[in-house]
Parts: structure tokens; sequence; C-alpha cells
């Protein structure tokens, strides 16, 4: 999505660098774009920064149901240790119309689809955090530049925060603290800060908060001990 619109608004762009994951099994955390030029205009920012995230929603929504599909409910092992993957509303509401209300002590055993939909839904989520140069960070400074720096800074206090209560979040914390050490704090400005963003622009940064939310878990992973 990045690389399609920096091509369509002739910005010079690299292809995308797959960032390799913390965990083996999930292959990648995403992707970045090298751009190397400044973006001209505020809409043009938008565009490519939106552009991600929203072509990841589309493949992550039919791998859900195909996931569903392949996968079934079995009961929980006991006396075993197990992980607990936290479920976005995104992937509580698909669970629910696919299979209905799952019992007390039954759970989804996950086909790799509908895993690789979960860690995708993490990776939409994480990306659309309003943080500095994540798509997220573009979105937020494109709608509301002066406030762009307070809200960034805001999200990593929180991230800070969450640590204390899920290990699931040290990674991404300490990421998005070595970022605003190296970067700063502060966006990069676009060549044109004078042209106001699109007015259409607005409705469809809407829609990147409505998939954040879908797509949002507090504690993604958690080890759940059995007795």
């Amino acid at each position: 999505g990045h690389y399609l619109f920096s091509r369509r608004y002739n910005i010079d762009a690299s292809l995308p660098y797959f960032i390799p994951a913390p965990v083996p099994m999930t292959g990648t955390l995403g992707a970045v774009i090298k751009i190397r030029e400044p973006f001209p205009t505020r809409t043009v920012l938008f565009d490519i920064g939106v552009a991600g995230p929203i072509a990841g929603f589309l493949i992550v929504l039919p791998a859900l149901f195909i996931g569903l599909g392949m996968s079934n409910v079995v009961p929980v092992p006991v006396g075993h240790d197990v992980f607990y993957l936290g479920e976005p509303l995104l992937f509580r509401a698909g669970v629910k119309l696919v299979f209905g209300a799952i019992q007390d002590g039954y759970t989804v055993n996950m086909h790799p689809m509908l895993f690789a939909s979960w860690f995708g839904m993490l990776a939409t989520a994480l990306n659309l955090l309003p943080f500095g140069q994540l798509d997220g960070g573009h979105i937020t400074y494109a709608t509301m530049k002066r406030l762009s720096t307070p809200i960034s800074l805001a999200t990593v206090a929180t991230a800070v925060v969450m640590t204390r209560f899920t290990s699931s979040w040290t990674f991404m914390t300490i990421m998005m603290v070595l970022m605003l050490v190296l970067l700063g704090p502060r966006h990069p400005r676009v060549i044109a800060e004078w042209e106001p963003l699109k007015r259409n622009r607005y409705g469809i940064a809407v829609v990147a908060l409505i998939i954040l939310i879908l797509c949002f878990t507090p504690v993604p992973i958690a080890l759940v001990r059995q007795p």
C-alpha cells in the first residue's frame, strides 16, 4: 500500500524492507519503506501513511473467516500451561459469528491461517498507534499538525505504563523509546506546510481509527498457568 501510493505521487521510495519479528514463528513484524525525499503536502503524507494499514486490514479480514472455517472448538487443556492470545474486537466478533457463544472450559484451536490473521491484526494496531513515524503518527500529523507531538509523547508514556501490567508491550515500547531518542518527538515537516489537508481525508482518518479499535488488544500474549 505504501509503495503503490508513493509511486502514484512520484515519491522516491524503496520497496518494502521486512522487519524480523522477535518470535521465529511469526516471520515478520510488518515492513518499512525508505522514503528518499520529503513529503510535498499533508494530503500526500496522509494518503501514503493510511494506505498500508487499510491494505493490511483488507487482507486480515478475509483471512480471519477463512482461518475460522478451518479451526475448531476444543476443551481447554487441563494441567498444562497455555499461551493466551488477547482477542481484538474483530476477532471476538468473527468467533461469535462462526461458532456462536463458546462454553466455559472450551477454546478455539487455531488453524495457522487464523493465527496469521490474529497476528496481522496485532501488527496493524501497533502500526496505527499515533506515534512518531509509524503510520498512525503520519495520520496524526496530517490531521492534527500541532497536536501530533504531545499525542506522540502520550502514546510512549502509555506504552511504558502498559509494560508494568504485561511483558507483551516490552518489545514495542523499547522500539518506540529508541525511535524517540534517535529521531526526536517531532514529526518531520512537509514541504508545503501551509496547504491544508483535503477535507475528505478526515473521514478516512475516522476509518483508520475504527480499524485501530477493532484490531487492538491491551494484552496480546499472556502465559496462563493451569491448576
